[in-house]
């Protein structure tokens, strides 16, 4: 009965240490978490949290802009090659020209044929337009593309095999300014075709529509080049 009694007592000193041990750490781990270093890591855990989800949110924002501009880029770049080539129809600021066979009487022995406007008189004022920074011709409606042809016809011109009489009208867009000064420069085209009295008139217009190039396209012996050159 005694060693019961002296066990029971064991285990009750047992008891009361550990409810003080337990009692002391609580009290420990309480004042830690009321600690001002603590209440700074939780807060900071908190900070960098909200950081890291704040970044997701920029990172998925700038994937998405990275996306968006490189559409766009694309989009970009396939406008620019279809007005390069011609096929769709543009607007902007340039001139509108108008030339007409000269009105004159050939004298006797003069050769009528100078009076009058061949394709090389057109291929001259096209390639003063193109050197001032032209960005779209056309020719009584046709747009002119790396292919088009102006040759005589008769007393006529071929502009993308079709043909027209005079007058012909020349849409060009571009920066007015310097294209007109392009044909009006001393001893240029447009001194040269008044001297035998075919009329030019030009006129700068702020809305310039030039149209699309309404031809087919035909290659049979180009082929596009893959990458690496195969």
């Amino acid at each position: 009965m005694l060693k019961l009694r002296q066990g029971q007592a064991a285990i009750a000193l047992v008891c009361v240490v550990l409810g003080f041990m337990l009692a002391v750490q609580f009290r420990t781990a309480q004042d830690i978490r009321s600690s001002i270093p603590f209440q700074r890591i939780e807060d900071l855990s908190q900070r960098l949290s909200q950081t890291e989800k704040e970044r997701d949110v920029l990172l998925k924002q700038v994937y998405e802009l990275r996306q968006t501009t490189g559409a766009e880029s694309a989009t970009k770049e396939s406008e620019n090659i279809k007005m390069g080539a011609g096929v769709v129809a543009v607007r902007g600021t340039g001139l509108s020209i108008t030339i007409d066979d000269s009105k004159r009487l050939s004298k006797p022995g003069e050769n009528p044929n100078l009076y009058l406007i061949h394709d090389e008189d057109m291929l001259k004022v096209i390639n003063e337009l193109w050197a001032a920074g032209a960005e779209a011709i056309s020719i009584n409606g046709q747009r002119l593309i790396a292919t088009s042809e102006i040759r005589c016809a008769g007393p006529t011109l071929s502009v993308n095999n079709t043909r027209y009489s005079p007058p012909y009208e020349i849409l060009v867009i571009g920066e007015p300014q310097t294209l007109e000064n392009s044909l009006k420069m001393r001893g240029g085209v447009i001194e040269t075709l008044q001297f035998w009295g075919i009329q030019v008139s030009l006129k700068k217009q702020d809305v310039v529509d030039v149209p699309a190039y309404k031809g087919a396209f035909r290659f049979e012996y180009a082929k596009p080049i893959k990458d690496g050159g195969k």
